[in-house]
């Protein structure tokens, strides 16, 4: 059997009601998100291209109605502004912007049950991790995994809410991945790509089903074939990490939740610099060590940030304003924060540095270390091996429900539309309706 074969069988496993919770409190997490996202420059951007496109049954965050491709990019698009997207480690990926707007626009176009959309999404949660578990280091290295990886996620939770049979999941996966693509070179310059990149691989995902319901075929081998996505992407791939441990649990049980709105590179470092602030309040500080592992310093080691882009993916920024002001809101990575003079001269002394255990403990665990010499001489150091809303650090419901709300009130809604729509994302697990849910969108 080819390994996309393999996969579908075992994404075609049975899913009890503890993975369907579980799938609720991540559409809540994307909810929030694509709330806040849609209020961005990026989002009434695509807010605006969405409104010149057809209307259709599924509701697309500012614009109304829309097709379902429309939706896909849309909804998709506005669920990664703001970096507080959940993620999967060792796939380095972001599962939930793409993953979930797919399944709900796809089931508001289907009229499914809210336990058919659940079960979508946490087979689309397993897919896509799966696949960017097996990619390598050096894929991510010029690849964006949640672009490449995310068609496959897509495809498997348009599968699932089609009741394909399994040999037209093959066809879908097929037709995902020829599809792949997504090149960091968005990082290096002011743009909005990042978002396409999230939109484009829902879109994807779900023509590849669709056009496999139709009958419309495709490779098999797309992922270990001489001429496919291994081959030609992922130097030093593992092909067989796709399918390995089929029986463990549901991958979606082992994707963090971010409660900083910040690259999770970043985020033990901001957890290590919470754990010192009270320390810097008996002497000003003389220097500040960030140790971590070898891709937090390739992505965000930024220590003059100009952009809010810039501040979100910058170690020294992240820790700065941590010291400054305790746990990061979304300011804190605005224009206005990044131009404050006491957070400017905290950053000045911020010196990074790969060290182990972090470098070999990555990216089975996202680990860092801040120490702070005082004025004074005194030195203090806080040591964090996984990130707060990491498996082994989790961050419980009440968080999770806590910052989605924060974000829908940034995107503008008032308390009591956050609150029921919030309500509506959790209700899926326990007999609520997927149209009460878009219903409750702004």
């Amino acid at each position: 059997m080819s390994i996309t074969a393999q996969l579908a069988e075992l994404c075609l496993r049975p899913v009890a009601d503890a993975d369907r919770a579980r799938a609720a409190l991540h559409v809540l997490d994307w909810a929030g998100c694509a709330v806040s996202g849609s209020a961005s420059e990026a989002g009434r951007t695509l807010a605006r291209w969405a409104a010149q496109q057809p209307a259709g049954p599924c509701r697309t965050l500012g614009a109304g109605r829309r097709d379902l491709w429309t939706a896909a990019i849309v909804n998709g698009g506005v669920g990664n502004v703001l970096e507080m997207d959940d993620i999967h480690r060792t796939a380095i990926l972001h599962p939930g912007p793409v993953v979930v707007p797919a399944a709900l626009a796809l089931a508001e176009r289907e009229g499914v049950t809210a336990t058919a959309l659940l079960d979508a999404v946490v087979r689309g949660y397993e897919a896509v991790i799966r696949v960017g578990a097996a990619v390598g280091p050096n894929h991510y290295k010029y690849w964006h995994n949640t672009a490449t990886c995310g068609p496959f996620g897509a495809a498997a939770a348009a599968c699932a809410l089609l009741a394909l049979p399994s040999r037209r999941w093959v066809d879908a996966f097929g037709n995902a991945g020829t599809q792949a693509a997504g090149l960091w070179q968005v990082r290096h310059e002011p743009v909005m790509s990042k978002q396409l990149h999230n939109g484009r691989a829902a879109h994807g995902g779900l023509l590849a089903a669709d056009l496999a319901r139709a009958g419309f075929t495709g490779p098999a081998s797309i992922l270990e074939g001489p001429q496919g996505f291994f081959a030609a992407m992922c130097p030093g791939a593992d092909p067989h990490a796709v399918v390995r441990e089929p029986a463990s649990r549901w991958k979606i049980h082992d994707t963090s939740f971010k409660p900083w709105p910040a690259c999770r590179h970043a985020h033990a470092a901001i957890d290590a610099a919470l754990a010192l602030r009270a320390k810097i309040d008996r002497s000003p500080v003389r220097r500040i060590a960030v140790r971590t592992y070898r891709d937090a310093l390739a992505f965000c080691d930024c220590p003059e940030p100009r952009t809010p882009l810039d501040a979100k993916f910058s170690l020294q920024h992240s820790v700065a304003v941590a010291l400054a002001d305790g746990p990061p809101p979304l300011a804190a990575f605005e224009p206005v924060a990044i131009a404050r003079p006491d957070v400017a001269a905290l950053r000045a002394l911020v010196e990074v540095a790969e060290v182990e255990p972090y470098v070999a403990a990555y990216p089975a665990h996202y680990g860092a270390e801040v120490e702070i010499e005082l004025a004074d001489g005194a030195r203090h150091v806080a040591r964090v091996p996984d990130a707060l809303g990491d498996p082994e650090n989790p961050l419980d419901e009440a968080g999770i429900c806590a910052k989605a709300l924060a974000l829908m009130g940034a995107g503008g809604l008032d308390a009591e539309r956050a609150g029921k729509l919030a309500a509506a994302c959790l209700a899926l697990a326990t007999g609520g309706k997927v149209s009460d849910l878009v219903q409750a969108f702004p």
